[in-house]
């Protein structure tokens, strides 16, 4: 019992952890150390669909699944919850490096529009 809520927690988490990855620049326009904590995480993610590896939280979850007797699943997150909500199909090598580029870009975008908006910002202060 407790093993699958474990799991249940740690889906959440790895859900969460995928829109800051993806989203979180935005969280700059109003906290700018907010920076600090997406980048790395950021390029960990662009890192890990740019190589096909496997989330470290992907395995941790399904550990916690088969301890509690729950059903587990032996490909990615991605691949298990999102991409048949984005994309039906399976994930292909191309996919993933499509993916990946797309979160650069999205990302490129977002801290552009975060810099215009600081540069925006001194120029009225001067």
């Amino acid at each position: 019992m407790i093993y699958n809520l474990l799991a249940g927690i740690v889906l959440i988490i790895h859900f969460l952890f995928i829109l800051f990855v993806i989203f979180g620049g935005l969280l700059a326009l109003k906290w700018k150390k907010a920076v600090w904590f997406h980048l790395p995480l950021l390029l960990w993610g662009i890192l890990i669909e740019y190589f096909g590896c496997t989330c470290p939280l992907t395995p941790l979850e399904n550990s916690l699944r088969d301890k509690g007797g729950g059903t587990r699943y032996d490909n990615s997150f991605i691949e298990q919850y999102l991409l048949p909500i984005i994309y039906p199909g399976e994930l292909t090598r191309e996919m993933q490096l499509f993916l990946g580029t797309l979160l650069l870009l999205i990302n490129a975008f977002i801290y552009f529009w975060v810099w215009l908006k600081e540069n925006k910002k001194r120029r009225h202060r001067s």
